[in-house]
């Protein structure tokens, strides 16, 4: 796929106000600071698209972005960020699970781990809501090229394997790295062969 456009439409917390075309939605999740706002950069090869912040936990409302004028690029809130309020993690939280669970248009959400990681407790217990709610899921693993190639196959690794101990098959899998488009490819032509069947 070549991304000949990709632009700013809208950021709302209210998945009634998120636009009503019935373009399909690709949205990408993930703990916080896991170079979310980077991959969402790297992939539509603008790097002033999402606002990438040194600052963990900055995404707090749903950011739809037309990509092609075909389909939306959804940038949701990250999970996990420990120096939030209880309140403010458990609006975060209703916003994820309403847009995850109730958004129609949401053709498949994508998962972001941090490839320089064991598995962790959080990440492995959303996969598994996500199991619990039907919900169609890829995992991407993120900052491939700030981790040595036997480091990133060994997390790749242990990840299958726990994913493995309850589901009898696995998601999709990408690994990426932002700063020099590794993965870049063949997640757009993932996208592409899904837009391709609708």
């Amino acid at each position: 796929m070549d991304i000949k456009s990709a632009r700013f439409i809208i950021s709302n917390t209210d998945i009634a106000k998120c636009p009503s075309d019935g373009r399909p939605e690709y949205a990408f999740i993930g703990r916080s600071n896991v170079g979310k706002s980077s991959l969402i950069n790297m992939l539509t090869r603008n790097s002033k698209l999402a606002m990438t912040s040194s600052m963990p936990g900055k995404t707090l409302l749903i950011n739809h972005f037309l990509v092609n004028n075909e389909w939306y690029l959804v940038d949701l809130p990250g999970y996990g960020y420990a120096k939030r309020s209880k309140s403010q993690t458990e609006k975060l939280e209703h916003i994820i699970s309403t847009y995850v669970l109730d958004r129609e248009q949401m053709t498949l959400l994508f998962v972001l781990v941090d490839s320089r990681l064991e598995p962790q407790k959080i990440d492995l217990e959303f996969f598994e809501w996500l199991g619990e709610n039907g919900v169609p899921f890829a995992i991407i693993f993120t900052k491939a090229d700030k981790v040595k190639k036997t480091q990133l196959k060994k997390n790749t690794d242990e990840y299958k394997k726990k994913l493995l101990e309850q589901w009898e098959e696995l998601p999709p899998i990408f690994v990426t790295s932002s700063e020099n488009g590794m993965g870049r490819n063949e997640l757009l032509d993932y996208i592409d062969g899904i837009n391709g069947t609708l």
